[in-house]
């Protein structure tokens, strides 16, 4: 038992000897790489020169190293590197590392044997790298110098569907100065003062630039950039003295306002938008879309561009090329859009405050998205001035605000969509004639004080009466018939309370805001558009579409395709519906007393249906209002148009609107 014990203890000693001899053992060449492979990986060039050799401290200083690593890998962009490390076994005291370092020109590799030098440095004895500068760059030797080449590529361009563009890669007008040419200090100063003036630049932001320490007198010093369609004001600029014109590439959006909330822009990038955009590719001197299609279609649009890495002997001749990247250019996009319906709709919404959509109502393609008042999207992309800016987001117009993404409520336009629903459900015969005394009504004394109101005072009305005279109560008392349950179930089936499916998002069309409707007061105001009801021009669009297609709603196209069209939402009403109603609101705009009657044209047949929802706190009292009219032509439809028009209260209602669309049905089908 004893002898057992002297054994175990023996062993144990053993094993103590055997780890003290290997906690005391030198790392190997592989390890001291990996440890330098390690602190490369970070860039701690600090670290990696503590583990070079005396004799490569000696060639180099630790201020250089230092230095050249940062100036070189900055000018690649070196970012990640791997690597890995083998024993050399054929030498003692080295390794063979093969590498590879992501930069802006593509990985760059390395393969290549390193050696290692036993020396005591600092009282210790070690193993430190026989560094060589072709550790920098696969190569380089100290005479070596990098030039990176940029291969520039182009951002995809917008066009509309005939190929009008809307977003396209052209020039802008840098205005700079020469400082040898500005004449004297009093004709330096006129200059200055005048060139605040017409820039809307300040005069601490000129003199900041002149001041810069490269500037001489015969320097070009840009002052800011303007669209080269300012003629005018370029012009001025350049006839004082000292002042020059450089064409410089720049987005450009030549429908200007007219397109702008549909095209947005694109924009400098900025620190925050690259945090969001990590390992994406973009750099802090990237563009990127900002708002509208650039920023939606950012993928498609974004342009990759390439770069070549250079090494260069010490005269500066080229020795060879360690990577390349080719450059990419963007996909072009085309629309549905037609620039003449755009411009068309926005010239008649250009001094009011609304918007306008217009589709082919058998396709689906998107002729037109309008919002007013709007903005010079190029003023976004050549930097905005801040009191210019100001002056946009303080406008009580709000031109920035897109809406034809909003929803809203559409008053007497919603009443096509209650008759399909009465109709599907047998709540209503279109031919009866349903009594009606007066111009205000109340299902029952439980409504107190309120009322449901209307305009004419017809004794009989029927359904095509009730359309084209915009009757209320008539659709008030159609929509009880219905029932809440009814009528919300088949909201549904119209797409209420869905996203509409087409690439620019839209706020979602509800009909109520629990998506219910079972108070009566509720039920009976939603009849007619009013309520809670919440619809945007282009979901108004689409429902309308189902009168020209047999009962089924069109799904939207923006992107032009040669894809056959599809239904977004089939068989929302009957084909016999569609037609009855097709029929009746033709009357609206060919009956004397229709309310777009003023919207007739000679020789083209215009169905529609004007809205004009009120906004007031209090029944009896005047307040806020609206001005609806969706309107199409019914012969070979090809133009829908559904155009909003705010606070209409003192201009006529909806009847400020009908002149509007009619101009633009006139101006795109009978030109």
């Amino acid at each position: 038992m004893k002898q057992h014990k002297l054994i175990f203890l023996f062993s144990v000693f053993l094993v103590f000897l055997f780890v003290l001899g290997a906690c005391g053992q030198k790392p190997t060449a592989k390890e001291r790489m990996e440890e330098y492979v390690h602190a490369w990986q970070k860039q701690d060039f600090s670290k990696m020169y503590t583990l070079l050799s005396k004799s490569s401290q000696k060639r180099v200083s630790k201020a250089d190293f230092i230095e050249r690593y940062k100036r070189i890998y900055g000018s690649i962009e070196a970012g990640k590197l791997t690597a890995r490390v083998q024993e050399n076994k054929s030498k003692s005291n080295a390794v063979h590392v093969t590498a590879t370092l992501a930069t802006v020109a593509g990985p760059v590799k390395f393969s290549q044997n390193v050696a290692f030098k036993e020396e005591k440095q600092e009282d210790e004895k070690n193993l430190y790298l026989d560094w060589k500068p072709n550790l920098i760059l696969p190569k380089m030797n100290a005479q070596s110098r990098v030039r990176v080449d940029a291969l520039p590529s182009s951002r995809g361009e917008i066009a509309d569907r005939n190929g009008k563009p809307l977003a396209i890669n052209g020039t802008a007008a840098r205005i700079d100065l020469v400082p040898g040419k500005m004449g004297s200090d009093k004709d330096k100063a006129a200059t200055i003062k005048q060139l605040t003036k017409l820039l809307g630049v300040s005069k601490e932001q000129i003199d900041q630039a002149l001041s810069a320490s490269w500037v001489k007198v015969d320097s070009l010093v840009p002052i800011t950039t303007v669209d080269a369609a300012k003629t005018d004001l370029i012009k001025k600029a350049v006839e004082l003295p000292g002042v020059v014109k450089t064409d410089v590439s720049s987005r450009v959006y030549p429908d200007k306002n007219a397109s702008a909330h549909l095209t947005g822009y694109v924009g400098k990038m900025t620190a925050e938008l690259l945090k969001q955009h990590k390992n994406e590719g973009y750099t802090a001197n990237s563009v990127i879309g900002k708002t509208g299609l650039e920023l939606l279609f950012e993928k498609q649009l974004r342009q990759h561009n390439g770069a070549e890495i250079k090494l260069l002997d010490s005269t500066g001749a080229e020795v060879a090329t360690l990577a390349k990247k080719d450059p990419v250019d963007g996909h072009n996009i085309q629309l549905t859009i037609d620039r003449d319906v755009q411009d068309s709709l926005y010239g008649q919404l250009k001094k009011d405050a609304g918007t306008a959509v217009a589709i082919d109502p058998r396709n689906g393609d998107i002729l037109g998205l309008v919002s007013a008042p709007s903005y010079n999207p190029n003023d976004f992309v050549l930097g905005i001035s801040s009191s210019e800016y100001q002056k946009l987001s303080n406008d009580q117009q709000h031109p920035l605000r897109n809406r034809f993404t909003a929803a809203s409520t559409p008053g007497s336009t919603f009443k096509p969509l209650t008759a399909a629903i009465a109709l599907t459900h047998k709540a209503m015969n279109p031919d009866a004639k349903v009594a009606i005394n007066g111009n205000k009504w109340q299902a029952s004394s439980s409504w107190g004080d309120y009322y449901v109101t209307r305009v004419n005072h017809d004794a009989n009305v029927n359904l095509e009466t009730a359309l084209f005279k915009s009757d209320n109560i008539y659709f008030a008392q159609a929509a009880l018939k219905i029932g809440g349950s009814a009528f919300a179930s088949d909201a549904k089936k119209f797409g209420f309370g869905e996203s509409l499916p087409i690439e620019f998002p839209m706020r979602k069309s509800t009909i109520s805001n629990d998506g219910k409707l079972n108070d009566q007061g509720l039920l009976a105001n939603t009849g007619y558009g009013q309520g809670q009801v919440s619809v945007t021009p282009l979901h108004l669009s689409l429902i309308y579409s189902a009168l020209v297609n047999d009962g089924s709603m069109i799904k939207p196209r923006l992107v032009k395709t040669n894809d056959a069209p599809t239904f977004w939402k089939k068989n929302v009403m009957s084909a016999d519906t569609a037609k009855l109603l097709n029929k009746d609101l033709i009357q609206v705009v060919a009956n004397p007393s229709g309310t777009a009657h003023d919207a007739q044209i000679n020789g083209l047949t215009i169905a529609g249906k004007t809205g004009t929802p009120e906004f007031k706190q209090k029944q009896g009292e005047s307040g806020r209002e609206n001005g609806w009219f969706t309107a199409y032509n019914t012969d070979d439809p090809k133009l829908l148009v559904t155009m909003v028009v705010e606070n209409t209260q003192k201009k006529g209602g909806s009847h400020y609107v009908t002149p509007k669309v009619k101009k633009v049905f006139e101006q795109v089908l009978k030109k």
